[in-house]
């Protein structure tokens, strides 16, 4: 039995952050999200294809979901409540059957298994519950200790795992606490530690931070950061928290009524969301969408009075550029910011902004084309009254 590295602090909040490589940024006029990185070009741990559930007849829980997940990868997938998302992940495990489709895990068709069989493929899937489900009358040890000895492991090997796992999640000196001792955010990391008990390959969290407090959110979400980044652990999230996706995920996909309807890189599908259902569900992250009171302001046709109105999304280094200094500089036109905002994603800023731009529309398509440079992506809105 291989040991697990250790840490020299308890604290999980004491991560390194993890960075991912950005895309290179598209040159093209409208905003399209560029290729995806190459780690998604190597064969998928997971592999769904076709995949759908219903409970009744003709009702589809999940509807034709098809989805690959990078080995190593820490992989979100967000929608609104009723989107399909506990379903999915309970299928990746088949504490759900699907009702057709095909999952594969490491290679290995997990929907043609049964008994002993499946048993066994569990064992590589570990999974963290949104409330816990910690045994009251047993230890934050005898709750780790539960699946090992499921499994059949021997009394020695159970004796030297467990403080091995209780470590790894900061928890060495809470070995003898039952769960009512224990805060909401250790009892997450004996749920975590539980679900590592087996040496898994994947870790599957279904809303782990949901009942959270956001300072303990935050400390969960740099542990399983660092069990991601030292164990190799490819961890699927299962979330409608925007945040928690933005912080840690390296691939997000979005779900509807049982659908893919977005997935990609996280960077890729906050900057550049491809569907409308999409750019509303990420507005709380990213400010692609206008309020309603001045989206209504925005006219298709010229006005006395109005405005050329564009969006610009600043990816990466172009986050960082003084736009409005230099449209001044370059045409003399002095912008105004109607809406926007800057945020962090995977470590890379972006920056969304919606400028008037008062007296340019003799020189609208002039500034356009110099504003559609690498990095800047610009659409053009209408006219702001």
């Amino acid at each position: 039995m291989s040991a697990l590295p250790h840490w020299s602090s308890d604290d999980p909040s004491s991560a390194a952050t993890v960075q991912f490589l950005p895309p290179e940024p598209t040159t093209d006029a409208s905003p399209r999200r560029p290729a995806s990185s190459a780690a998604t070009r190597h064969r998928p741990i997971i592999r769904i294809e076709g995949l759908s559930k219903s409970y009744v007849a003709g009702e589809n829980v999940l509807d034709g979901i098809s989805l690959h997940v990078a080995p190593g990868s820490i992989h979100g997938i967000i929608g609104r409540s009723g989107a399909g998302k506990s379903t999915l992940v309970r299928c990746l495990n088949r504490l759900e059957t699907p009702s057709a489709g095909q999952i594969e895990i490491d290679g290995q068709d997990i929907t043609r298994l049964h008994g002993a069989a499946l048993r066994q493929a569990r064992r590589s899937i570990g999974m963290v519950f949104q409330h816990f489900n910690l045994l009251s009358s047993r230890t934050a040890a005898g709750n780790v200790a539960l699946p090992l000895e499921l499994a059949g492991h021997s009394a020695a090997q159970i004796r030297q795992r467990v403080p091995e796992l209780l470590a790894l999640v900061g928890l060495a000196h809470k070995a003898d606490a039952y769960p009512v001792e224990l805060s909401g955010g250790q009892k997450q990391r004996v749920g975590i530690a539980r679900a590592l008990a087996l040496e898994p390959r994947i870790l599957l969290s279904d809303e782990a931070t949901s009942a959270l407090d956001p300072e303990t959110t935050e400390q969960t979400l740099q542990l399983l950061k660092r069990i991601n980044q030292r164990l190799g652990l490819t961890i699927v999230l299962i979330s409608h928290e925007m945040e928690v996706v933005r912080d840690i995920a390296s691939h997000v996909t979005v779900l509807e009524h049982g659908r893919v309807i977005e997935s990609g890189p996280t960077y890729d599908v906050f900057a550049f969301p491809q569907t409308p259902t999409a750019r509303r569900f990420l507005s709380s992250i990213v400010a692609h969408d206008l309020p309603e009171a001045l989206a209504s302001r925005i006219q298709p046709q010229p006005a006395p009075g109005s405005a050329p109105a564009i969006r610009l999304v600043l990816a990466h280094a172009a986050a960082s550029m003084p736009v409005i200094a230099l449209l001044h500089q370059h045409f003399g036109i002095q912008a105004r910011i109607l809406h926007g905002r800057v945020d962090t994603i995977g470590g890379q800023p972006l920056g969304v902004l919606t400028l008037a731009l008062p007296h340019a529309d003799v020189r609208l398509d002039e500034v356009l084309a110099w504003l559609r440079q690498p990095g800047l992506h610009t659409e053009f809105l209408g006219h702001a009254l």
